[in-house]
């Protein structure tokens, strides 16, 4: 008798929604989430779980979810980084529908919300320096001392501030700063700056501004203005919580949202600061944001990953409030679950080694059916071509064959995967004796891998027939980094790069059928992994795939190898 799947518990964020849906807290009912991310750089796996979270929350409890751009620093803003947000929401298969708003549509409110708070006394124009600025804000066992700025009359502030805007002072020379409390426990309350100047042009309003409000100050009027109902953000916004209530309790902002926190996602082996990955790609440690082995979105995709693995790995990390530590391996785990229910099987020689079969016919050519995925119930077949001359992998024949080694050696026979029994015979060499060529005979009664007298073997091997493969470029990816903690040991993870974290091979065999292989399909190399179709450099004159991973978690070899 079947069960029933055992239901997930909610957890703290579903259970604070659901007790605030229940006590009438939300204003007509409907949950609004958003998504806000600053569009400096390319988002990485750890935004995978902030998407899920907001976006799904959404979906869950009928509500919307907005796609909000904080766009708040134009000297680090690009429309490119714009773009790949977009695509990467989209390929998690989430979808903003006509809720896409920027912090810049509310520079005009900001702006006026900042000159009230002026006329209010809330506010003033501070000539401190950044350095300065420090100084003054005391530490977390000090309080902080009032600036010299802190009681300019309200005109004066008014004049400076107008002038801010006209753009008659150099970046540096003056902030707008919040008139709170320079004692505050919390330094986020010291005083925090609203404004500062920045002349750069915008990718949205162009030149119109040369002063741009603060993240504390327009992130939580924008969720006021939006309605938003949660704001979810990870843990590093806690200790700025109070501000966040500041800006939203501000007289005339009619709606008054609340922020909660949930702990970021890190995986070991990986870096998640786009200040360093940004690092990465200026510097060439890698091919660019999409590189396959950078910790992206845009990378991960490029690798071969599927959303819904993603997606899955994130579910079984599971949301909460204490930081921590998520293993590589789990997101590899993931992966593999997904990619061996839908990755077609081809077969593909990475290490060559030609075999010729001497008594089969020239020229003739057989076609065997390989079905495309054993794991699918649905699956379909296709056509494997056979000949006298075939590629096999190196490591598929011994010469001098240690105990237990079950593939080909002289005098053994194997199975051909699909086709036919062969027995090796001889062996050519080159004039420094490694192996070029291994000459073997088939059984014809052996057809499909099954013999009149019924005999059994032990060996099995993959092939490509030479005269039909496909040669393609490989690359096989691994991960970025040797150490779990990039950067613990020396202090620059730098040092810590895997240098084998690409090998490139040059020439690839696979079956032909691998030429209707396009970006975005799943493949299994038979024994070497699960691939795709590199979506950036492969061409139908020459092929490129990419090791998504391994068929199953290597890496303990690698560690040994790598002397950790």
């Amino acid at each position: 008798m079947e069960t029933e799947k055992e239901e997930r518990p909610l957890n703290f964020l579903e259970k604070i929604i659901e007790d605030d849906l229940k006590n009438g807290r939300v204003p007509n009912n409907e949950i609004v989430t958003r998504f806000p991310p600053e569009p400096n750089g390319y988002l990485h796996i750890g935004h995978i779980k902030s998407i899920c979270i907001n976006f799904g929350l959404a979906e869950k409890y009928g509500g919307r979810c907005h796609l909000r751009l904080d766009d708040t620093n134009p000297a680090k803003e690009e429309t490119e980084y714009i773009d790949s947000i977009k695509e990467d929401i989209k390929w998690l298969g989430f979808d903003w529908g006509k809720y896409e708003y920027y912090a810049s549509d509310y520079y005009d409110k900001l702006y006026e919300i900042a000159v009230r708070l002026i006329k209010e006394g809330q506010a003033y124009v501070d000539s401190l320096s950044a350095e300065e600025m420090k100084e003054y804000r005391g530490t977390l066992t000090e309080p902080g001392k009032n600036s010299p700025d802190r009681d300019r009359p309200i005109e004066e502030n008014l004049r400076l501030f107008e002038e801010m805007k006209e753009g008659k002072y150099p970046e540096g020379s003056y902030t707008l700063r919040a008139k709170i409390d320079m004692a505050s426990p919390n330094i986020n309350l010291r005083d925090p700056a609203l404004y500062r100047i920045k002349y750069a042009t915008h990718p949205r309003t162009g030149d119109k501004w040369c002063i741009y409000p603060m993240y504390d100050f327009t992130h939580p009027i924008s969720d006021a203005i939006e309605g938003i109902t949660h704001s979810i953000c990870t843990l590093e916004f806690e200790d700025h919580r109070p501000a966040y209530d500041w800006a939203t309790s501000i007289d005339g902002i009619e709606h008054t949202p609340h922020q909660y926190e949930f702990a970021r996602l890190n995986i070991n082996y990986m870096l998640m600061s786009k200040r360093k990955l940004l690092y990465l790609v200026r510097n060439n440690f890698v091919s660019g944001w999409d590189d396959p082995r950078m910790p992206t979105i845009s990378g991960v995709r490029r690798r071969g990953y599927s959303p819904e693995s993603m997606k899955d790995f994130v579910n079984r990390v599971g949301v909460a409030k204490v930081e921590g530590v998520v293993d590589y391996a789990l997101m590899e785990f993931c992966v593999r679950e997904d990619l061996n229910k839908r990755a077609k099987r081809l077969m593909a020689v990475l290490d060559p080694l030609l075999v010729v079969i001497d008594n089969y016919e020239d020229g003739k050519t057989e076609y065997f059916d390989a079905e495309d995925n054993p794991e699918d119930e649905n699956s379909k077949s296709h056509k494997v071509a056979f000949s006298k001359h075939i590629y096999i992998e190196k490591e598929d024949f011994m010469e001098n064959p240690v105990k237990g080694y079950h593939r080909l050696y002289i005098g053994n026979e194997i199975r051909l995967k699909h086709a036919y029994y062969i027995t090796a015979t001889s062996v050519e060499k080159d004039g420094e004796g490694n192996i070029i060529c291994v000459h073997a005979t088939y059984d014809p009664e052996s057809r499909g891998g099954t013999t009149k007298d019924g005999r059994k073997v032990k060996g099995t091997s993959h092939w490509v027939s030479k005269d039909h493969a496909l040669e393609a470029e490989v690359r096989q990816y691994d991960k970025l980094f040797k150490a779990e903690v990039p950067g613990l040991s020396t202090g620059n993870y730098l040092d810590d790069l895997n240098p084998d974290s690409l090998v490139v091979i040059e020439k690839a065999y696979i079956e032909e059928e691998a030429r209707n292989a396009k970006a975005g399909d799943y493949l299994q190399f038979i024994r070497n992994g699960y691939y795709c179709v590199d979506s950036k450099d492969s061409r139908p004159e020459h092929m490129v795939f990419n090791r998504t991973c391994t068929l199953k978690d290597s890496w303990a070899k690698q560690k040994a190898k790598l002397g950790l």
